[in-house]
């Protein structure tokens, strides 16, 4: 196993910004992460889990300790249960799930990242998301150094939250992840636009539903593509803020209209993000620099071009505050920060 120096760090996230690490190195299998965790413990070296670099903003001035790539392949399956690698590419095991008949991840199709990352921001999109079909997570303790295996409801999954990145933020390492999907089963069409794709076709196959998930995401600039501008970015840069029914109900009194809202857990709504920046002055477009908005997609933040994570941090403290003045909601990023102040 190498531990190379100095490794700069952009060309492993969508964004393409980022400083150097002082240290990375690669893991294909389950005793390589042990041992680049040990490597980082016998120097008292911060370390950070590097997966398919698409939910990731890292600082100008890079991360001063390990940062471990998990490269780790393969998939098994016995019946629904299909047992995945951290390091599967997330799109294609949704395609080869789909196109074995299995339903529960269909919707997902199209998100970048890879297999490990799913169960740590609970995954979601159009209606599902990974909490749903998840049975257990294989993880390595960073605090005891021993593998374990977690059940789903051990893991505090929540609205793109989970025990991995709140609780027990950076103390497990994922290895491997087990999904129960159903054979044969009906595909989701809950959301407006998977409607509206199929309005002329009621029963789509699962695979179409995939390859109509992808089409969307790709006509929002929400598709990897090579030498698309607006690929370069972390997806939505915003959640969707949940606030509670009598919140809701003052907001829509003072702005004196119907503000889009889903229902969410007991007596809360959950608003679009993308509205809210919209409604701020936000639009698809929009620049502040070398930072901006794609102009297909009002969450996605992007790298106009050279970009810095500084330039990306000022956009959004931009985007925050007006939100907040006009609205009251403090929107909350997705995507995580790695720098010297990582934690």
């Amino acid at each position: 196993m190498q531990f190379r120096e100095h490794v700069p760090l952009a060309p492993y996230t969508t964004f393409g910004i980022g400083g150097p690490a002082r240290w990375f190195a690669e893991a294909v299998h389950e005793d390589e992460a042990l041992e680049a965790v040990r490597f980082a413990r016998e120097r008292s070296l911060p370390l950070f889990l590097l997966g398919g670099g698409s939910n990731l903003l890292v600082s100008d001035e890079g991360f001063p300790g390990l940062v471990l790539h998990l490269a780790s392949k393969g998939i098994e399956q016995n019946g629904g249960l299909f047992r995945a690698a951290a390091g599967e590419n997330w799109d294609s095991f949704v395609s080869h799930a789909v196109s074995l008949g299995y339903a529960g991840i269909e919707c997902l199709a199209g998100i970048p990242g890879t297999v490990g990352g799913t169960p740590v921001q609970n995954v979601g999109a159009y209606g599902q998301e990974v909490a749903e079909t998840i049975v257990r997570v294989r993880t390595l303790d960073l605090e005891t150094l021993a593998f374990t295996e977690m059940e789903a409801a051990d893991c505090a999954f929540a609205y793109r939250r989970s025990l991995f990145n709140s609780t027990a933020r950076g103390r497990y390492l994922v290895t491997r992840v087990d999904y129960r999907l159903t054979h044969n089963g009906q595909p989701r069409l809950n959301y407006a636009d998977l409607k509206k794709y199929f309005v002329n076709q009621p029963k789509p196959s699962l695979v179409e539903v995939a390859t109509a998930v992808r089409a969307i995401r790709r006509e929002k600039g929400m598709l990897l593509v090579d030498g698309d501008p607006d690929c370069r970015s972390a997806g939505s840069f915003f959640k969707n803020p949940v606030i509670s029914a009598g919140h809701y109900a003052r907001l829509a009194t003072a702005h004196g209209s119907a503000i889009p809202s889903y229902p969410a857990h007991a007596e809360h709504v959950k608003l679009p993000a993308a509205w809210l920046l919209d409604q701020a002055g936000f639009h698809k477009g929009f620049a502040q620099g070398r930072a901006g908005i794609s102009s297909r997609h009002t969450l996605a933040l992007i790298n106009r071009g050279n970009a810095t994570a500084a330039d990306i941090l000022a956009l959004r403290d931009t985007i925050i505050a007006a939100v907040e003045a006009k609205f009251g909601i403090p929107l909350e990023p997705e995507p995580v920060w790695l720098g010297p102040s990582h934690n």
